[in-house]
């Protein structure tokens, strides 16, 4: 790994919070007010560059279209005439796809034209050649035709001058598309982010190697490493750190001069064993250290020089739900994109919660149900084990229960974000009755 992670970007203290509990807003503010994106940027091929964050402003220098073209395979004419001739028109041309119109329409006629085809000057509607019928050397135009029908006009879809991508846009095939449509073929895009992955605990082993009891499987790290692959970055796999200070404190400074970010899994709680809290404040800055959420409550949020650094809880609802809250937005600021806010959906609740302790803001795995009628609900899952990856594979998204709700009762309005709000894909299995 070369080159240098984000430079003066920002001060190492922009973070710092006293150490008390926040709420989810003000860690979500936190994260858009204070976190600059990267200056770096670098110009590819638009068709490479899906995902990517663009960095430049796209101006239209034409129209697009250029010239007004025909919508459909037809005959293309001047709508007065056509009224004035009573829909009987003699044929005086004949306009292809690609070729530019011979000179304007003669008065008083119709000339064949294709799809694409730029239309004539003085031709300003197009009839559909299955509504037409030739006579000769003549068609005749059935009534009611609108002025304008089957018309494209120059600068329909884009007028030159018009802004048509702005800086921090998610490109899309939608986008690249529209720049295709200008003639562009390379764009400048903010530089792909740096992040360093690793997990942590001695009792952590990566899939496909022995196990003894006492140790678990790295699930996170597939986890989060999937999560990470949809989204602009690069993403270098660092290991798994063990229970040990000293090595914690020089895996971690070592990867703070190569990257933008680094993201942990586990040992960012208070426990003897946990050492990644103590290095990061004595490299750096730790600023997020408890939030008043449920489930993720340690989260440590900091930074090592220009190096920014979330340490997730280790286990894995936690983990995918704080990943999902905080380092989404988070990759979305160092990118450069605006971040937007997963949208709740009124859904009833199918469920009934007593009481509950308010002051906190509480993510349930919500599983989406539709009775014999027809009505949606949003279950929850039945267990409420943060470790339980089972509620993960059944949930279709996250009920959010606010800090100041103490009771939930069955069929009032929750809010309710799928997983797809995320840009996760959907469940698209049956639940087996284990599941709910």
């Amino acid at each position: 790994m070369t080159g240098a992670p984000i430079s003066g970007s920002f001060s190492d203290d922009c973070f710092r919070q006293e150490e008390r509990l926040l709420l989810h807003d003000e860690a979500i503010r936190l994260i858009l007010d204070r976190v600059p994106p990267i200056a770096a940027s670098e110009r590819i091929p638009i068709d490479q560059a899906v995902g990517r964050v663009m960095a430049e402003t796209v101006v239209a220098q034409r129209n697009v279209p250029l010239t007004a073209t025909s919508a459909v395979d037809g005959w293309a004419f001047a709508h007065a005439d056509c009224l004035r001739l009573g829909g009987r028109l003699p044929i005086s041309g004949r306009v292809l796809a690609g070729k530019a119109a011979h000179g304007p329409l003669t008065l008083g006629t119709a000339v064949r034209i294709f799809t694409g085809a730029a239309v004539p000057d003085g031709a300003d509607t197009v009839a559909m050649q299955e509504d037409c019928r030739q006579d000769g050397e003549a068609i005749l135009v059935p009534a009611g035709l609108k002025p304008g029908a089957n018309r494209r006009d120059a600068g329909e879809d884009v007028a030159a001058g018009a802004i048509v991508i702005a800086p921090g846009t998610v490109l899309r095939p939608q986008e690249l598309a529209a720049i295709g449509s200008l003639g562009m073929a390379k764009i400048a895009v903010t530089r792909r982010l740096r992040v360093a992955l690793l997990s942590t605990g001695d009792e952590i082993v990566r899939p496909g190697q022995p196990i003894h009891p006492g140790e678990v499987y790295d699930a996170n790290h597939v986890m989060l490493s999937n999560l990470l692959a949809p989204m602009d970055a690069v993403v270098h796999d660092l290991g798994i750190l063990p229970d040990d200070a000293a090595l914690v404190h020089a895996a971690l400074e070592e990867a703070a001069r190569h990257h933008d970010l680094i993201l942990t899994s586990g040992g960012s709680s208070r426990g003897d064993g946990d050492h990644i809290a103590e290095a990061l404040a004595t490299l750096g800055h730790r600023h997020l250290w408890h939030l008043a959420i449920k489930p993720g409550k340690p989260l440590c949020f900091g930074q090592i020089g220009p190096c920014l650094f979330l340490g997730l809880p280790g286990n894995p609802v936690a983990a995918l739900v704080n990943f999902l809250l905080y380092g989404q937005p988070l990759l979305a600021r160092l990118s450069g994109h605006a971040w937007r806010a997963p949208t709740r959906f009124p859904v009833p609740a199918g469920f009934s919660i007593g009481t509950r302790k308010t002051g906190r803001r509480e993510f349930l795995r919500g599983i989406l149900t539709t009775d014999a009628d027809g009505h949606l609900s949003a279950q929850k899952f039945s267990r409420d084990g943060s470790g339980l990856i089972t509620g993960l594979r059944a949930a279709d998204g996250l009920i959010e229960i606010p800090e100041t709700v103490h009771s939930v009762t069955a069929g009032e309005p929750i809010a309710f974000i799928p997983f797809t709000e995320f840009g996760l894909p959907p469940r698209r299995t049956a639940l087996p009755d284990d599941l709910m």
